[in-house]
Parts: C-alpha cells; sequence; structure tokens
C-alpha cells in the first residue's frame, strides 16, 4: 500500500511541475507577443497616443474605418472586438490607462449591449494569459466565481481556454504570425451584401449596463471625453423601438441607427459592409470635425 501511495504521490508531482512549467512557458510566450489581437498588441505596448480611440464589439471593429480619421490628420485606431461585451471593453481600457495610453476621445458603440450585462466568454479568455501579471486584469474579475481557481491553479486557465489561449494560438504567437485583426488601424473589413439581412430585436430592453457606467466614470476621471453611439442596422431589422428606448436609459448616446438604411451597404444586417463603413464613417468624421459631439 506504501508502495502505491507513493507511486501515486509521485505522479502528482510530476503532473504538478509539468503543469507550472507549462504555465511559466505559455506565459513568457505571450508576454513577448503582439501580432495576435488586440488585447495582446495593448497589453504588449505602453505610452501610444491617440486623438480617437474606438472601442466595442464588432459593430466598432466592422463599422469605423479608422484610417479615415487618420487621413483627416486625426491619431486614431479602432480597437473593437469581435464578440465583446462592455465588460472586456472596460477592461480593455484599464488595460490601456495601465500601460501609459494618452487618450483625448473615445467613440464607443453600447448599442445591442445594453440588451444586458453579459460578459463574452471567447474575449474573456483572451485576457487570461496576463491574469498573474497584470494587477488591473486580477482587480477586474476578482469577484468572478471561478477566479482562484484561474489565478492559483497553474495551467488551469490554459485548460479551461484551449480554443482561445491553447497550444495553436501558443505556436503562432511563438512564431510570430501576425494575424489580420491588427491591420487597417484596427478596423476589420466585411465583402458581399444582403446575407442573414434580418435582426430580430423584440425582445431586447436597453437597461443600466455596469461595465458602461464604469467606462463613463473611468473617462471623467482621465478627462477623456467619452462619445457614445449606435450604429446602423438593415432595413429589415425593426430596431427604432429599441434604439428610440436606449435614449429614455442613456440620453447621451448619438443615435446612427437610421445614417445608413441601403441595404446595399451591409454584409449581413448587423455589419456593414467596405461601402457601409466607408459612407458611415465618413458621417461620423464630419460630424466629429465639424464637433457636433459636446461634452
Amino acid at each position: 500500500m506504501k508502495k502505491f501511495l507513493l507511486f501515486v504521490s509521485k505522479i502528482l508531482l510530476v503532473i504538478l511541475l509539468s503543469a507550472v512549467v507549462l504555465d511559466v512557458l505559455y506565459t513568457a510566450i505571450y508576454l513577448q507577443s503582439s501580432k495576435r489581437n488586440k488585447i495582446e498588441y495593448v497589453y504588449n505596448s505602453q505610452c501610444k497616443n491617440f486623438d480617437v480611440a474606438f472601442l466595442g464589439s464588432s459593430r466598432t471593429q466592422n463599422h469605423m474605418k479608422a484610417k479615415l480619421f487618420n487621413d483627416k490628420g486625426i491619431t486614431a485606431y479602432n480597437f473593437g472586438m469581435s464578440g465583446s461585451k462592455l465588460d472586456e471593453t472596460a477592461l480593455m481600457l484599464k488595460l490601456m490607462l495601465e500601460r501609459g495610453y494618452k487618450i483625448k476621445n473615445i467613440i464607443l458603440d453600447v448599442d445591442l449591449n445594453l440588451n444586458s450585462n453579459a460578459y463574452s466568454d471567447g474575449v474573456r479568455a483572451m485576457y487570461m494569459p496576463y491574469l498573474t501579471c497584470s494587477p488591473t486584469i486580477q482587480n477586474h474579475y476578482k469577484t468572478i466565481p471561478e477566479y482562484n481557481k484561474l489565478r492559483y491553479i497553474p495551467f488551469y486557465r490554459y485548460l479551461a481556454n484551449d480554443a482561445k489561449i491553447g497550444l495553436r494560438e501558443v505556436f503562432f504567437s511563438l512564431v510570430g504570425k501576425k494575424s489580420n485583426s491588427l491591420e487597417n488601424f484596427g478596423y476589420f473589413p466585411l465583402s458581399g451584401m444582403g446575407k442573414n439581412m434580418s435582426y430580430e430585436l423584440s425582445d431586447y430592453t436597453p437597461k443600466r449596463n455596469f461595465a458602461y457606467e464604469e467606462i463613463k466614470t473611468i473617462c471623467k476621471k482621465n478627462t477623456i471625453h467619452l462619445i457614445a453611439i449606435s450604429t446602423p442596422m438593415c432595413q429589415e431589422c425593426d430596431s427604432n423601438t429599441y434604439f428610440n428606448a436606449i435614449k429614455s436609459v442613456y440620453p447621451e448616446v448619438y443615435n446612427y441607427e437610421n445614417k445608413v438604411t441601403d441595404d446595399k451597404y451591409f454584409s449581413s444586417c448587423g455589419h456593414m459592409n467596405v461601402a457601409g463603413a466607408t459612407l458611415f464613417t465618413t458621417i461620423v468624421v464630419n460630424d466629429f470635425i465639424q464637433n457636433k459631439f459636446k461634452n
């Protein structure tokens, strides 16, 4: 029996040591990578200056052509992330400030994310490589139920999020393979038109959002001009009720939902193609230059 227990103990020790080694190795690779996604780009950079930073979900990533701002001499970058909820967006802003970013204006797409206080498993996973290194990320996630397991069990956070930060992604980060999420000043273009041209919003209701409230507080504290907007949907989407209701909850949100309506500008109902993004961003940049966004 003693031999068996000793054998089991040795196996457990080997597993533990392997987990520690793999955890250190994976983390070291992510700490030197800045070409795969916007989170690691921000984490592994510092002291950048922007006149405008775009934040939000795919409806920011696919709609805001930062180049059109840069062409006007307005230093801009699109930090929108597909699937991101306002919770992950708030953490992105915190990371920027932790890294010494200087930001004058933030244009934040809040529209559909005001429907709930949800979070994104996929985007949250991409913050996990830095959980043991960043006090900002630790403080943001310290109240979630699985925090202690993610923070203190070696390699657990990588196993639990293998699809996003597992072996495949570690390998691409190690060899420095670039992803297209960082091209075009962070804007990701969509092609084609007229696919899935319907979107059901009847069950959507804008409500108070904790993360958006936090973003507003952070911006006020750091003297950042926050511009919250809603962006266009296709014609088949009966979105007027929802988007108009946003004003009753957050009157400061600028409603651009009907600024682009023709279906030829949409790749899908909730996402504009290149032509639509170009038209929409041109409208926003002109409003910005004309100082239509008041503090």
